[in-house]
């Protein structure tokens, strides 16, 4: 069965560092998807995009209030997408998922524009 996984969550103080992973388990190249995206969701709130990559031309794109602050990179060789976060704060509390699909590049934050989900990984930031 072809599912993406995300790791890397945990807990860390404001100021504090996390990289989260993102892998296609099953045979799924993550290359031949347009995007994969990372978007989070706290409780209360809706789904929002974070971070995506169009990996074939290596765009990047953010969300305001996590540019400067977080990086997305995609690893060729283990066909990984990784988010590096920097500098957290108590606002970027969230479950991270992410996701692959093929949105145009003006609708790259709409979760319905993807079709295939990982399980969430949890990241908490204490003050």
């Amino acid at each position: 069965q072809v599912q993406m996984v995300a790791s890397g969550g945990g807990s860390v103080q404001a100021g504090g560092s996390l990289t989260l992973s993102c892998v296609g388990i099953g045979n799924i190249d993550l290359y031949h998807y347009t995007f994969v995206t990372w978007f989070r969701q706290a409780p209360g709130k809706e789904r929002e995009a974070v971070a995506a990559i169009f990996i074939r031309m290596r765009a990047t794109y953010y969300e305001d209030s996590v540019k400067d602050r977080f990086t997305i990179s995609h690893d060729d060789a283990k066909n990984v997408v990784y988010l590096a976060m920097n500098n957290l704060q108590p606002e970027d509390t969230a479950e991270y998922y992410c996701a692959t699909g093929s949105p145009s590049s003006n609708l790259w934050r709409s979760p319905a524009k993807y079709s295939r989900w990982g399980q969430g990984t949890q990241v908490t930031v204490s003050s």
